[in-house]
Formats: C-alpha cells, structure tokens, sequence
C-alpha cells in the first residue's frame, strides 16, 4: 500500500517582541529627571562604549556600540548612567510570565526581545494580531514601559515588522504581503546582514530586498557560500526555522573592523577595550557564563589568526574577560603591517546548543 501523501506543515503565526530602547527607558523609568533627555547607558570614559540609547540621544545619531567619545561629540548633553543588569534581569523575566500566559514557544533572544509561537491560540482571542497588542498592553500596564512588536508567518518577516513602526508599535504582514515588504526593505535591515557583508552587497549592486531577489542562488552561493540558501528565502519571505524554545547561544562576542589600520600596541589595547566593552553588554543581555575567551584577529593582508583561552571555571565578570583578552593580544605583538579587525567571544557556554549566536560589529 502507497504511503499516504505527506502533508504540508500549518502555516505558523509568529510574534516577534522587541523592547523599545529597553535598558535606557528602564533607567528614564526609574529616575523621572532623565525623562526627555538623551540617556546612554554605558561608561562615559575615553574607552567606554554605549551599551543602549534613548530615543531623545538616537535623534542626534547616538547608537549602541558606539564609543562613548563619539556618542559625546554627537550629543554634548548626553547623559550616561551605569547599566543595572540586575534590574534589566528582574524585568525581563516579568515580561517573559506575561508570554508564558499565551504559548509555550518561547524563543529568547536577549533580555529585550523574543520570538513566539502563537499558532495554537491557547486563549481564543482570535488573531495573532490580537495576542501581540494584548502583550504590549500588558506589559506596559506591568513595567511602565513600551514594546513593539511583528507579528507574521515566520520568524524571519516577524522580525524585520516589529521595527518597522518604533516606538510603541505593531506591524503586522501576512502571506501575501511577505515577499513584497522584504523587498522593499534595504538589506542592511536584514536579521544576520551586519555592516561588513551589507557592504560587501552594496559592492555587488545589492541594495534592497528586491535586488536580492533578482540574484540567482548560483551567484549568492559564489559570494557568500553557505549563506546563500538563508539569503535565497529571505529575498522571497521564506523562513523555515521554528521557534526555538530554551536556545542557547554557542557563543557571544563582538568585533569591529577599522577605518585605518592599527598598528601600535596602545592603539590596539584601547580599540580591544571597546570591543570587550560591547561584547559584555552581548553577554549580559544573554544572561550568559562561559569558559572560552577567543581573540580575532585580521591582519593588514587580510591574514586571519583566532587565539583562544579556557579556565576551568566560568568567566563571569568583564574584567576577566577583557584580561584574558589582552594577555592573547600581547602575545601577537608586533603587528608591523597593522590590524584591521579584532574580536572577541565567550564560548564554552553553560548550557549551550548548537546555534552560534551572530554578532558583528
């Protein structure tokens, strides 16, 4: 007897919540006289970087990663506030109750955002649609604060709404829509797009989603390898991933490639300060620990060196990681020709799956 025809998955209903400028509202939330002006959590010292940003410091072009030097000179009347991470903790897991209360697939991708499944309306409200503003609602009636969200068919279109009408917003695309919006969209916007490979598109004349779209997967695959088939979708609203429910990052980190190349020992100290700075808030705001520090390290040629360190126990302060950091950088000096990008990440994580957590600069 011929094995019954195979039946195609239901078409998943995803949500996609994203905290608005999560750590720097939580600080405006907790001290009134911070409410309206430019905040950036982070260190305001020469080597500090910006670990979040309010709206009022966005308008003048402050961004997170963003060394703190930089975000002053844009914004003379910033306002930096050390990170409270354990507060951050402490509203995130309220705002994850509140998910638990409408599915079970819940993907976490840092303390300000998740992915939901809420294909199985477990509370009858109807609509996905009607789920998300009934999480925003609540957790705004819960923390006092705002979140936007996406809700679509997959993870990857749930993820790229729910920044589309920041702050306090809902962008919802269905099916039909899918393919059009993604190729509306400039690639830069892309979940896994980070400035180095948007370059490397724009240099291919890939600008939009629609000229991604006219791009034969022989061509993506040429330029970008195993990267290809992900890009191949997503230029037309494909995304098969399912909500990933306890995802672990495999690894955490940052890395930054330089306009100029460096050369001496101070500058680069100073840069893989920075680059340490902005991979620890990565590593707070996974709720991460791990054993495994990793130096990146791009010459001037374009030569590429990884070298790692592993201790028994767990990394679990910034201090240590950048130590360990800076002792595998001495240990490459000098770098006559200069350096082009460095980089640095925890792995060894308590937990982990098989997922690598991106992460670019």
């Amino acid at each position: 007897m011929a094995a019954p025809p195979t039946q195609p998955p239901a078409q998943r209903k995803v949500i996609h919540v994203d905290m608005d400028a999560f750590y720097a509202s939580v600080e405006q939330r907790d001290d009134p006289s911070l409410k309206g002006r430019p905040v950036a959590v982070g260190g305001s010292r020469a080597r500090g970087v910006v670990a979040a940003a309010s709206y009022e410091a966005r308008a003048f072009g402050v961004r997170s990663a963003m060394p703190s030097v930089t975000a002053i000179r844009k914004c003379p009347d910033l306002v930096f506030v050390p990170p409270r991470f354990d507060v951050y903790r402490e509203v995130s897991d309220r705002i994850r109750a509140i998910f638990a209360d409408y599915t079970d697939l819940i993907e976490p991708l840092s303390l300000d955002e998740a992915y939901l499944d809420v294909t199985e309306d477990i509370r009858g409200l109807g609509t996905a649609a009607a789920i998300a503003e009934e999480i925003r609602a609540r957790i705004k009636a819960d923390t006092g604060l705002t979140a936007s969200a996406g809700v679509s068919y997959n993870k990857f279109i749930a993820k790229l709404a729910s920044d589309q009408n920041k702050p306090d917003g809902i962008c919802i695309i269905t099916p039909k829509r899918g393919a059009a919006f993604v190729q509306s969209l400039p690639v830069k916007r892309f979940h896994g797009v980070g400035p180095v490979t948007a370059q490397k598109m724009e240099r291919l004349g890939i600008l939009t989603g629609a000229d991604l779209y006219g791009m034969t997967l022989a061509f993506l695959q040429a330029h970008f390898g195993s990267y290809a088939d992900y890009l191949y979708g997503a230029a037309r609203g494909i995304d098969h991933r399912p909500v990933r429910v306890n995802r672990a990052a495999k690894s955490v980190g940052a890395e930054r490639t330089f306009e100029t190349n460096l050369t001496t020992a101070e500058d680069l100290r100073a840069a893989l300060h920075r680059v340490a700075d902005a991979a620890w808030v990565r590593i707070e705001r996974h709720g991460t620990r791990g054993r495994t520090v990793t130096l990146k390290l791009r010459h001037a040629d374009f030569r590429t060196i990884t070298r790692a360190r592993s201790s028994q126990a767990p990394v679990t302060d910034k201090a240590a990681f950048l130590a360990a950091g800076l002792d595998l950088l001495i240990a490459q000096l000098p770098v006559p020709g200069g350096v082009r990008l460095l980089g640095l990440t925890l792995s060894g994580i308590m937990g982990e799956d098989d997922e690598v957590q991106p992460s670019l600069l």
